[in-house]
């Protein structure tokens, strides 16, 4: 199993344990994490699963594609570098404590 901690804009940790080959919005979902809607069901159309990406995990998750950051640029609040739709990060097992904050605009 793996581990996210999905981070409220409060300050509010809510850790959820996943399976790797899962993606971060289906563990988000999953367990109800509030500000995680995932409107499009994961096909990276809607930017309702918007999370960043804590500092200390970015290099140690893929880079967005170009079309994750297009959806990304056209369809969410408060970007910041570390945005990320959470459909597009596929867990794996060294992904163990990842850390995702919940954007402002949505929790």
């Amino acid at each position: 199993m793996t581990r996210i901690h999905f981070i409220q804009p409060d300050g509010r940790d809510q850790a959820v344990e996943a399976t790797p080959g899962q993606s971060v919005m289906q563990a988000a979902i999953g367990a109800a994490v509030p500000g995680i809607v995932a409107d499009c069901g994961g096909a990276c159309s809607c930017a309702t699963c918007h999370g960043y990406v804590d500092d200390a995990w970015t290099s140690r998750v893929p880079p967005p594609t170009d079309d994750e950051a297009e959806m990304i640029d056209a369809g969410c609040l408060d970007v910041l570098p570390s945005s990320r739709l959470t459909c597009q990060i596929k867990l794996t097992a060294d992904m163990d404590g990842l850390v995702i904050r919940i954007p402002p605009s949505q929790g």
